[in-house]
């Protein structure tokens, strides 16, 4: 199983590290450490939480400082703001917007320095979450989760690919994977059965085949790639036992040359077409003539929202269904790639106990079920939060829709290591190489392989 070899893996590597929890959040005492930078759990402090169900209040008052992005276009965190106050009597959240352009470096700046006042800080990705842990700018929460009886298994494995030298410094609250969408009426028209469940890479391909038509003028493409290396060249990851960490990259090989030829067969748009025309993913699948597409569970909201607006076109993209990304012979239906965010506690904050008792609200059934409510993808995918989000006015209403939204095993597209942003850069132009022609796949392959294992060697 991917998740204990990947998490082994990492852990040798230096760290481990890239959407989005926990058991109950309910009826516990929020513990932890006693003073910044200890992870020995507290059993007096005057801001400690004390809980009542799942009313918390404070010996005293508390005010958070919550370091977030794009706060005016992003729904969900005043959601999770209100909410939290609203349970947690004594309890303010200040929210700071540090802006989504270099989030994280900006983020990691100011945490460096000594006059910081953040409390809990949102982790948008590996490389970012990487350098806080280097810098011993936030917290190891293993002591806390240990404490509360924090069930990590309701992460699908996410939370072992963030793992450190044993470990844990983020808990995911949010959580984005990888979907197939489908046009309804496509297949319809052809007579075709739809996708399922459950289909290997070999049988996505045959129906991405006998969809399309390749008639001037009627033209319909079977599939649709995005740009993204990940759409491509880690098709390969799913089967539990590679990752892009491996400084080895056959295993990448048969699915580039599937891509490559439904490339030259008229499957897919081209990927050279794609960087010229700069034609974005979302107007590919709502122009109506791509009967698949693989893309993240965030497109379901902007589906949702736009068709409701009157921007998509409802007779060319109206009647659409989702299913579980396909995988390798062998592989569990419903594993996938995935993204995380998650929450941290900060080193430098007076308050760690009450920090702790926010990341585990955040992070638990609780906050799942406020993301969930504005359409957003927690981490923890319960059968109350799949409700609401299969519920909402605008999700497919077929039982296939449904069931993709349940998660197996999630991989992350970039987990962690010391020298990821470097090995991520390299399969990045070696992939653009093999696209566009002007490496071929071996070609292409074997300068991944040098050029990443002269990395690890460092």
């Amino acid at each position: 199983m991917k998740k204990k070899v990947l998490s082994l893996v990492l852990a040798t590597a230096m760290m481990s590290t890239l959407l989005a929890g926990c058991g109950s959040s309910e009826g516990t005492t929020a513990s932890g450490s006693s003073a910044a930078g200890s992870s020995t759990p507290a059993s007096s402090q005057t801001t400690s939480s004390e809980t009542t169900g799942s009313n918390t209040t404070t010996a005293e008052p508390v005010t958070l400082k919550w370091a977030i992005w794009d706060q005016e276009t992003t729904q969900y965190w005043t959601d999770i703001k209100e909410a939290y106050e609203a349970s947690h009597e004594g309890v303010t959240v200040e929210m700071v917007d540090l802006g989504s352009t270099d989030y994280m470096t900006v983020l990691a700046t100011d945490l460096s320095g000594s006059g910081t006042e953040f409390d809990v800080v949102t982790i948008k990705d590996i490389p970012g979450y990487a350098t806080l842990v280097q810098k011993n700018a936030i917290l190891p929460l293993d002591d806390y989760i240990k404490a509360d009886g924090v069930d990590l298994s309701k992460y699908a494995g996410a939370t072992d690919q963030v793992t450190v030298d044993g470990k844990l410094y983020e808990l995911p609250f949010r959580n984005d994977f990888w979907v197939l969408f489908y046009n309804k009426d496509l297949f319809d028209a052809k007579n075709v059965a739809y996708p399922t469940n459950d289909m290997t890479w070999d049988e996505y391909d045959a129906l991405a085949r006998e969809m399309t038509d390749t008639t001037f003028g009627s033209q319909i493409y079977g599939g649709h790639y995005h740009t993204w290396r990940s759409t491509i060249g880690l098709m390969g990851v799913l089967d539990g036992r590679h990752t892009i960490l491996d400084g080895d990259y056959e295993f990448m090989k048969p699915y580039y040359e599937m891509v490559l030829a439904e490339e030259k067969d008229g499957v897919v748009r081209k990927y050279s077409d794609l960087k010229t025309e700069g034609l974005h993913y979302s107007a590919a699948f709502s122009g109506g003539d791509v009967a698949m597409m693989n893309m993240g569970s965030w497109f379901i909201s902007t589906m949702i929202t736009n068709l409701k607006s009157g921007e998509y076109d409802s007779s060319l993209c109206g009647n659409w269904g989702i299913v579980k990304y396909p995988h390798a012979e062998g592989v569990e239906p419903g594993s996938t790639l995935g993204t995380i965010t998650g929450l941290a506690v900060t080193a430098a904050t007076d308050t760690p106990d009450a920090a702790w008792d926010f990341v585990k609200w955040v992070s638990g059934e609780e906050g799942a079920t406020v993301m969930a409510s504005s359409g957003n993808f927690p981490a923890i995918m319960t059968d109350e939060v799949k409700d609401m989000i299969a519920g909402l006015d605008g999700f497919p209403t077929d039982e296939a829709s449904k069931e993709a939204l349940t998660v197996s095993n999630l991989y992350l597209e970039v987990p962690y290591a010391e020298h990821v942003s470097e090995i991520n850069s390299v399969l990045d132009s070696y992939h653009g190489s093999i696209m566009t022609g002007e490496k071929t796949v071996d070609e292409g392959i074997a300068a991944m392989n040098e050029e990443v294992k002269k990395i690890l060697a460092q």
